[in-house]
């Protein structure tokens, strides 16, 4: 067993982690940091609950650290948990700073410790599916990629990611999500153009405009909290055809309920997306026809992590894949701020 202490009981701890760390195999979930409140211990009461990551830290068995806490604070905690020997996973974003990001890799290559950014979106079951086609061919060369994060919240709530502070805003909430995958399909680009967007009168972004520019095609990003009718959430185009899909994973919906999955049997449903939210494929001498989505399940994020730190498997999730999705999400706001497309290198380095 490899034991687990997570840092963080609010919305990513509460849902995005203590379940998932639960649910795979070979992992216990030995600790959570919750700075207040009882509800970590009313949902994991065979779980110890502390107040503070020294006492986290104090138990020597516990190999691998979850940071699942506001961004400014993920760089300090990440270095703690470093320098005291431990390997780490760090919610996205990484860290507020692209500087900050490239320090922690530089202090866990000095440490020989595993350091890596929660990309859970990878395996949605949609994302799956786009890598199945891409790997096949099926659409030719694209000319088009567009991958969108709907949602209709029209009220602010005041949380901390509103805030004026370094991270806050929806590129770094949402835009870790559609970069990462943009990456792991295409590459670095050679420029980034990107719009911020301010649509309900906050002080930070709240929709957002990115286009990664490649020699032949843009991947467009894009988020809105505006959007009471959502269109599509992938759309590619290529020589031979289209992939248009629409509605989102079915695994936050379930995770973020009040009674989320636990123990590691969660069924033969977990991560089925429903046969009206397959995606169609239109090709140009196939007509259309419907895509069974493939399979989405959190759970591989962690598996894959797991056996990295026993040596079994290579990091999924590299540090240099993490420093570039930090690099974009910079890029992408001097873009913003200075109202012109910028090339891949403008940040130096």
């Amino acid at each position: 067993m490899l034991r687990v202490g997570l840092i963080g009981f609010g919305l990513a701890g509460q849902s995005f982690h203590a379940p998932i760390i639960q649910g795979t195999a070979g992992l216990e979930l030995a600790c959570i940091v919750a700075r207040s409140g009882d509800l970590a211990q009313r949902r994991y009461p065979e779980v110890r609950v502390v107040r503070t990551v020294e006492e986290l830290l104090a138990d020597e068995q516990i190999r691998l650290c979850v940071i699942a806490t506001p961004n400014t604070s993920h760089f300090d905690l990440a270095r703690q948990c470093l320098l005291a020997g431990r390997d780490v996973i760090v919610d996205k974003p990484f860290t507020p700073t692209l500087r900050e990001a490239e320090r922690l890799v530089a202090l866990a290559a000095k440490s020989k410790r595993l350091l890596t950014v929660y990309q859970d979106r990878r395996w949605d079951g949609d994302f799956q599916t786009i890598k199945k086609i891409m790997a096949a061919g099926t659409l030719g060369e694209i000319s088009e990629y567009e991958s969108r994060y709907d949602r209709f919240r029209p009220q602010l709530k005041g949380s901390w990611r509103e805030r004026a502070e370094p991270g806050a805003g929806i590129l770094f909430d949402l835009g870790p999500h559609l970069i990462d995958q943009a990456l792991v399909l295409f590459g670095v680009p050679q420029a980034i153009t990107a719009h911020l967007l301010h649509q309900r009168g906050g002080v930070v972004d709240d929709g957002f405009e990115v286009a990664l520019e490649y020699p032949k095609f843009r991947a467009m990003l894009r988020a809105c909290m505006l959007a009471y009718a959502p269109t599509h959430h992938f759309l590619i185009h290529g020589r031979n055809g289209s992939f248009i899909k629409h509605a989102m994973d079915p695994q936050e919906d379930f995770l973020r309920s009040p009674n989320p999955p636990s123990g590691t049997d969660w069924g033969p449903r977990w991560g089925v997306d429903p046969e009206q939210n397959w995606g169609s494929l239109t090709l140009v001498n196939g007509g259309t026809q419907k895509i069974k989505t493939e399979i989405g399940d959190y759970r591989n994020y962690y598996i894959n992590v797991r056996d990295a730190i026993a040596g079994k498997a290579e990091l999924d999730v590299s540090p240099q894949q993490a420093l570039n999705t930090m690099r974009s999400l910079e890029l992408a706001q001097k873009s913003d701020r200075e109202r012109r497309t910028v090339s891949w290198d403008d940040l130096g380095g």
